[in-house]
Parts: structure tokens; C-alpha cells; sequence
């Protein structure tokens, strides 16, 4: 039996109401992955803005369980947004100091729920999976939970870094998300040489996943803003957009250094 939580339940609401207007047609498998109860760590690809609001969405509609998720600081430092985060309970993350986001997440697994993590650390402007950070990974072990991998193609169409999409853009988008198959963390060791291993086994696995689900995508990406370079898309390679976060990174600490 699920907790009734006015503030989700009214995010979700929202959620299924602005999928609806776009007239948003999702496509969902491997639901079954998805476990009824007890903690799992979702490893989510990241491309666009509302993947998380998706997840849930399908997650809720298969068996109404809630997922926390981890979320910038900057995020929870906005009146108004950082009020509903809380009230939804997921977790703030500083990115100089993430200890007690990761402790608070492992104590949340370790309670039963489920953690839905981006492990690229950011929305990835090359629509392919970049290298994955070993969090996914680490908190899945301290908490001696499975993790699920899972892939959304097409929500990037909706709002995504570097693009502003029209509304006419945005209407009747096909968004396929899959999950893959769960696998335990009983194998591998703590030690750094296993976590980097397991790490790596995840992204071979996400990437194979997008693989997938671009290869059924309804629709012709070829000459499209929104197609990875390598299948005739004019996003970014993945050289290019790392340079290009690199140097949005340099001028982000740039600016704090200023205000400082």
C-alpha cells in the first residue's frame, strides 16, 4: 500500500495534463523491471529537461509508486520550486559537496524507495551516453539494492539544453522509454577497479538500450537538430559538446568567483 501524498499526486496531475495538451505519444517497455516494492536505484539517460517528469509519469501509471529524485541545489534554492522538491521529497545535491545527498539517498533506498539518478551529470547535448559517474553505482551497493537501467528517446524534442522548441515543435512527439533489465550489485566489490567495471557495464548498457529505441523510432531523424551526429542528426558529436560544456563550466566558475 502507497503513502497518499497530496503534493506528488498534484505534480503528477500537472505532469499528465501538460502530456496530454502536447498530445505526447509514449511508448513503454519493460515496465515489469519496475519492482512493486522495496528500494532500486533507476539509472535514467539524460537529454532533455522533462525525463525525469516522464519516468514518473510511467512509473505512476504502472504501480502508482513514487520516485525521488536527485536534483541540483541551485533547484531547491528557488522559493517556490524548492518548496514542491521537498514536499515530493526528493533529494538536493551540491555539486562541491555531495556527502549528504549521497548519504540521505542511500537511507532512502534502504527504506524501500526508489531513486531515480542521471549518472551523465547533466543533460548531454550529443543525444549519445557520455561517461557515467560511479554514484549510480556506489549508492546501489551501500544500500544493497538492483539497478534498473532506463532510456527516454524523444522527450529531448519537448525542452532540451541548446534548443528552444517551438509549440508547434513540440506537438504529437512519439517518446519511447524502456526499461532494461535489472541487475544486482551482489557481485561486484567496493573496491574502486569493481565500481569502475559495474559503471562502465552500465553505460555499454544504457547506450545499448538508446541504440535500440532509436532504431524503432517512428520518425526520420536525418538532418535534425534533435539526431545524434553518427545517424545524419546536426546535433553536436560528443567531442564537440564536450568543449562546448567545458567551456560553460569554466565560465560558470568564472562568475562565482566574481560574486565571491
Amino acid at each position: 500500500m502507497h503513502t497518499r501524498e497530496p503534493i506528488y499526486s498534484t505534480a503528477i496531475g500537472a505532469g499528465r495534463a501538460l502530456f496530454g495538451l502536447l498530445r505526447v505519444r509514449q511508448t513503454t517497455s519493460g515496465l515489469n523491471q519496475l519492482p512493486a516494492t522495496g528500494g532500486a536505484v533507476l539509472a535514467i539517460t539524460h537529454f532533455g529537461y522533462l525525463d525525469f517528469a516522464l519516468v514518473e509519469w510511467v512509473a505512476w501509471l504502472h504501480n502508482r509508486r513514487h520516485i525521488r529524485f536527485m536534483a541540483k541545489k541551485g533547484a531547491f534554492d528557488q522559493p517556490l520550486v524548492g518548496r514542491l522538491l521537498r514536499g515530493m521529497k526528493h533529494i538536493s545535491v551540491d555539486m562541491e559537496s555531495g556527502r549528504a545527498a549521497y548519504d540521505q539517498a542511500v537511507a532512502a533506498l534502504g527504506t524501500g524507495e526508489l531513486l531515480g539518478v542521471f549518472p551523465e551529470g547533466g543533460v548531454n547535448a550529443s543525444f549519445t551516453v557520455r561517461e557515467l559517474k560511479t554514484g549510480a553505482v556506489r549508492m546501489a551497493l551501500a544500500a544493497n539494492v538492483p539497478i534498473i537501467p532506463v532510456v527516454v528517446w524523444g522527450g529531448h524534442r519537448l525542452m532540451t539544453k541548446n534548443h528552444r522548441s517551438t509549440l508547434r515543435e513540440r506537438l504529437g512527439v512519439p517518446v519511447i522509454i524502456r526499461f532494461g533489465a535489472s541487475f544486482s550489485m551482489d557481485a561486484v566489490d567496493p573496491a574502486d577497479d569493481d565500481v569502475a567495471a559495474a559503471t562502465l557495464q552500465l553505460h555499454d548498457t544504457l547506450q545499448g538500450l538508446v541504440d535500440a529505441v532509436q532504431a524503432e523510432y517512428p520518425v526520420t531523424g536525418v538532418g535534425q537538430w534533435w539526431q545524434p551526429a553518427h545517424l545524419g542528426g546536426t546535433a553536436p558529436t560528443p567531442a564537440e559538446a564536450a568543449v562546448v560544456e567545458a567551456e560553460r563550466r569554466r565560465r560558470k566558475a568564472d562568475r562565482k568567483k566574481l560574486r565571491a
